[in-house]
């Protein structure tokens, strides 16, 4: 098995990435209630869990709450660390990413870790196969079961962006089935999508939209995911805490222009239009590519590609905990306790929004549609 101290060591990436030395911490100013603002917020076009931040830069349903004359900045950061990092410099105010990054930033206040308080305020969907996705090459045997596509992974070459969703996931996979593999490579998807062209992989975790992507590019096939070993992903609105205490009507703004982002991903009826917004928002990757991603599969048809949970309900509390656990448990420790701390989490201003929409979470699931359900 995969000891503690390579277990450390293969999320080296997210702990530079996160608790790097930064300038101490000044409160910004986000002046007065009802006066405008200008806001900059670092999200995830390329991770389709997160994709209520990619509908809301695409409808700017935002501009219908936040103040007049009011502006947002969206920045895409490739991962959710990225994101952490610029939040901690508060160059960014409100980030979209997955729960590891999320869990980890919300220790941020700590005077050893940046002295930044940021905190998770609503969650953006919650899946077991947006985060949680094996592929193997495609000369791979055709397996009954994901979990027989693991077994199949005892001493192969893997690999998966080490500190990410898929880290968890995999490691997890690994000491379920009961297998060690050859190597267990910290590379990101770009490494990925090249290894495996080049047939120097047996297998790899990574997220949507660029698991459907390489697949589509008959890169390798997919072969498991958190369906299997019911492991649940995650992604999160954080925002920083100066803008919550100074804010709160912004705050509540925001989460309105969420709520409609949800609703409207939600919708099959909008699922053109979604991979639409998408594919204008990212590189490279073709809107029936990103449509499969988050409403389609002939492998799994009718399954939960997505839960829009909006609020911490006690399904994401659980995954919440898990995850914060598992953090704690590494050597160098990118959540430092336990638990996440006191106030780490606050999704009053969220529940607020809920109740006064008449509104329950989840507010929908997205199930996947067979493929040949796309329509350009």
């Amino acid at each position: 098995m995969i000891s503690r101290t390579t277990l450390g060591t293969g999320l080296a990436s997210l702990t530079f990435a996160l608790f790097a030395s930064v300038a101490a911490h000044a409160t910004v100013d986000f002046g007065k209630p009802g006066e405008k603002i200008n806001l900059v917020v670092g999200y995830q076009p390329y991770y389709t869990e997160s994709w209520s931040g990619v509908v809301n830069n695409g409808k700017q349903f935002w501009k219908k709450y936040l103040p007049a004359g009011s502006t947002v900045e969206f920045q895409v950061g490739l991962q959710g660390s990225v994101i952490v990092n610029a939040m901690t410099g508060e160059k960014q105010h409100i980030g979209y990413m997955g729960d590891m990054p999320s869990i980890a930033s919300t220790f941020r206040n700590l005077a050893d870790r940046g002295g930044t308080d940021i905190r998770i305020v609503g969650v953006a969907g919650t899946s077991k196969q947006q985060c949680n996705i094996f592929l193997v090459r495609n000369d791979a045997p055709e397996f009954k079961s994901g979990t027989d596509a693991v077994k199949w992974m005892d001493g192969k070459i893997t690999s998966a962006p080490h500190g990410a969703c898929t880290d968890r996931f995999v490691r997890l996979a690994y000491e379920k089935v009961g297998i060690k593999p050859a190597s267990y490579l910290n590379q990101n998807i770009e490494v990925i999508t090249t290894n495996f062209r080049a047939g120097k992989l047996d297998a790899a975790a990574i997220w949507e939209p660029t698991a459907t992507k390489i697949v589509k590019a008959g890169l390798a096939r997919r072969a498991a995911s958190g369906e299997d070993f019911d492991a649940l992903d995650g992604a999160f609105i954080v925002m920083l805490n100066d803008l919550i205490q100074q804010r709160p009507d912004v705050v509540e703004a925001w989460m309105e222009g969420e709520l409609d982002s949800q609703l409207f991903l939600a919708d099959l009826k909008n699922a053109g239009e979604v991979a639409k917004m998408a594919e204008s928002q990212t590189e490279q990757i073709d809107k029936k590519v990103l449509w499969a991603a988050l409403y389609g599969s002939d492998s799994a048809p009718g399954s939960v590609k997505l839960q829009l949970d909006f609020v911490i309900n006690d399904r994401v509390k659980s995954l919440l905990k898990d995850a914060t656990a598992f953090l704690y448990s590494l050597p160098k420790k990118p959540a430092a306790a336990e638990a996440i701390r006191e106030g780490g989490v606050d999704d009053s201003i969220a529940r607020k929004v809920l109740e006064k929409r008449g509104l329950k979470s989840p507010l929908g699931e997205i199930k996947a549609q067979p493929l040949s359900a796309f329509k350009d």
